[in-house]
């Protein structure tokens, strides 16, 4: 990365409440070009609510997104065009096969059609879906679809991914082949930004990351920066405020020897 290079996603002050509750608290967030950025936090940290309004699939309150200096909300066409999303619960065409599907997202991404051919037999082959490529899209398990979806994001070639959980229910010989995918998008200049709960992965897999929580960013930068010289977990745990309690309520758990 060099100072020459745009910042890929830039958040200001985004804010997003629902009914009483603050989901996203005035968050602002830069993740350089060409690198895999993880967003951390526990569960109703504000992780998806912020990465749908960075993508333009939920609009802030307040606030401004700019990918790759393309303002998310004033100018759509342009920002989308540059990403690829995989959302949470993501939904899909589900009654077109695999590469029906891949197709189908080639052709509204205004893919070549050439082009849509010969990437979809890469990435079905690379995500260990060729054998399935003409098996209907509801018949596919829980990690199969996470994975087409993630084919999907792929096919026109985004220069920025952004994804959330996309290891989930991806079986370890699937998620080690996903993670050399996305390796090698970052080191041939492409920026992934992926949500995950799973610290170790993280730690594993990203250059820089924030932590986030009651929808605020409470640590970012460089992985190292970012864990001053403890794991990923402690300092995670260090920043939210872990504490351990309720052990003593759940005596009745306790097996009996009676």
């Amino acid at each position: 990365m060099t100072d020459a290079m745009p910042t890929a996603m830039q958040l200001r002050g985004l804010t997003k409440s629902f009914g009483a509750k603050r989901a996203v608290d005035g968050l602002d967030l830069a993740v350089p070009s060409g690198c895999l950025y993880g967003l951390v936090g526990p569960n109703g940290a504000g992780k998806t609510t912020t990465l749908s309004m960075a993508t333009g699939l939920l609009r802030p309150d307040a606030g401004t997104a700019h990918v790759l200096d393309r303002d998310v909300w004033a100018d759509p066409v342009a920002a989308k065009a540059l990403m690829g999303v995989l959302p949470d619960g993501v939904r899909l065409f589900d009654r077109l096969s695999g590469r029906e599907l891949l197709t189908y997202v080639g052709r509204l991404r205004r893919v070549p059609p050439a082009d849509i051919a010969s990437r979809s037999g890469e990435l079905l082959e690379a995500l260990g879906l060729a054998g399935d490529a003409d098996t209907l899209v509801a018949d596919y398990s829980a990690g199969m679809t996470k994975k087409i979806g993630l084919a999907c994001a792929l096919v026109h070639a985004p220069r920025l991914l952004v994804l959330d959980e996309p290891f989930e229910a991806v079986d370890p010989v699937s998620g080690e082949g996903i993670r050399a995918i996305l390796r090698r998008y970052s080191r041939d200049g492409g920026t992934v930004v992926m949500s995950s709960h799973v610290m170790e992965l993280v730690e594993s897999l990203c250059d820089e990351l924030a932590v986030v929580a009651t929808g605020r960013v409470l640590a970012s930068g460089p992985l190292d920066a970012v864990r001053g010289g403890l794991t990923l977990q402690q300092r995670f745990l260090e920043l939210v405020g872990f504490h351990a309690g309720g052990e003593e309520g759940l005596a009745w758990l306790r097996s009996s020897s009676a």
